[in-house]
């Protein structure tokens, strides 16, 4: 009963026609008037109605319950305080013997302040043992040019000339208060601070003399309660769970010779040959120093390249000469600003007032819903009697087995491929173990299976 779920296909086609007949038709043909086995499927009878479902079980049936028995509750006896007056004495109070507590001494020793009447010297060691040398200042190399102004006039103008627009600046509001006249005669310097203040005497502060430290004549007592009352209970040592050590071996005497020393054979082994250098000898000619560039090379006299940089420290004495070209050539334009380039709108922009009503809302017009018809049956069985939920699938169901196709896995399965039709399906063949006589060897049994 397996479908094929792949799509039909012509890859394989062979030019023959598809053989609608099964291998079991074909091998197997009818024997006379023999009819074949009747189904062992049960024929679908419609299954009157049993009655309904006894709720009791073998386990509501055969269990008695038995009767539980409270337990007997023991009342709880009443409490009566004790006559009499409660001792909250202790060892402690009663042993303890309390003495007058001095002031601990400090472990530290006091601070002492080594003071010297000597004079502090002043002088430190960079200034002792560093001296100014006399240096004589270097001369300068440069050469002393006067300077010589062009005596033609510059006529290129620049873009900065060309595109400059000069803005007469417009100098900001000043916030500066008028001229006020300062007051005459003498500053007043008296404030209410001053001539409202009373002053006080400070009377002088309160020092508490410091009292001097008398030691205690009495034995300090270093005895605890624990020390005085805890005495050691006398008791056996405990045993140690090390098990014993017990010698393993024989008492014998060693003998001195082992397996290995008996079964070793040793071998002559000559000593490896020693490569002794020989001894260097220096050479005894002389070497020949010279190469082709010190041969060729021909010295030229060159006299040094002056430096391009002037030297520092020489200043002009001249008076300065602050006329540039840009300020005998350049002279400032009244020139108005260019406003600015834009295009007319060719739109123009609505002047009215804007109308928030939109077509939409101007052509709606609101309908009323009706709502829909309910199309739900009216409730026709009452709610108090129960309902039948089994069904003949739940009460005739019998579960089977899965089969598995054998093209998903055809080795595991025990399938050997055989081939494929011209519509893309691949036939395995099972092989099953047979015993013949005395050969247990198995025979494959071909079996169609379609992957």
């Amino acid at each position: 009963r397996h479908r094929c779920c792949h799509r039909r296909t012509r890859i394989y086609d062979d030019g023959l026609q598809p053989s609608h007949r099964t291998e079991y038709v074909e091998k197997y043909p009818g024997y006379g008037n023999i009819s074949p086995p009747e189904s062992c499927k049960p024929k679908p009878e419609s299954q009157e109605d049993r009655g309904r479902m006894d709720g009791t079980t073998t386990f509501k049936s055969d269990y008695l319950p038995y009767e539980i028995v409270t337990r007997p509750f023991r009342p709880q006896a009443e409490y009566r305080p004790k006559s009499g007056k409660i001792d909250l004495g202790t060892i402690y109070q009663r042993d303890y013997n309390p003495h007058k507590v001095g002031p601990v001494t400090l472990a530290r020793p006091r601070e002492r302040k080594h003071t010297s009447e000597a004079k502090v010297d002043t002088i430190p060691t960079y200034r002792d043992h560093y001296r100014l040398w006399k240096s004589q200042r270097t001369e300068s190399c440069k050469v002393e040019r006067d300077y010589e102004p062009p005596s033609e006039r510059f006529g290129n103008p620049s873009t900065f000339q060309d595109d400059y627009i000069p803005k007469q600046p417009n100098p900001p509001q000043s916030c500066k208060p008028c001229d006020a006249k300062p007051p005459e005669g003498p500053f007043d310097g008296n404030t209410i601070h001053r001539t409202a203040y009373v002053v006080h005497e400070m009377e002088p502060l309160f020092v508490r003399p410091r009292e001097e430290y008398k030691p205690s004549d009495q034995p300090f007592e270093d005895l605890t309660t624990h020390q005085r009352d805890f005495k050691g209970m006398p008791g056996e040592q405990a045993k140690s769970c090390k098990p014993e050590s017990t010698k393993l071996g024989s008492d014998d005497p060693f003998k001195g010779t082992t397996e290995f020393q008996d079964r070793y054979q040793p071998y002559l082994v000559t000593a490896p040959e020693f490569h002794k250098p020989r001894e260097y000898v220096p050479p005894t000619d002389k070497m020949d120093l010279k190469s082709s560039n010190r041969l060729d090379y021909i010295k030229h006299k060159v006299a040094p390249r002056p430096p391009i940089k002037p030297a520092p420290g020489r200043k002009n004495t001249g008076p300065f000469q602050g006329k540039t070209t840009t300020k005998e050539d350049y002279q400032p334009w009244s020139v108005c600003p260019q406003g600015l380039i834009k295009k007319e709108e060719e739109i123009k922009k609505p002047t009215g007032k804007f109308a928030s009503l939109t077509t939409f809302r101007s052509h709606y017009v609101p309908h009323q819903a009706n709502p829909p018809q309910s199309f739900k049956p009216v409730q026709a069985v009452a709610t108090g009697v129960p309902f039948k939920d089994e069904t003949l699938y739940r009460t005739e169901y019998t579960p089977k087995k899965p089969e598995v196709c054998p093209g998903l896995d055809p080795g595991a399965l025990g399938y050997v491929y055989v081939n494929t039709d011209s519509q893309g399906h691949k036939f395995y063949r099972q092989v099953s173990p047979e015993r013949s006589g005395s050969d247990c060897s198995p025979v494959p049994e071909e079996v169609p299976a379609v992957s």
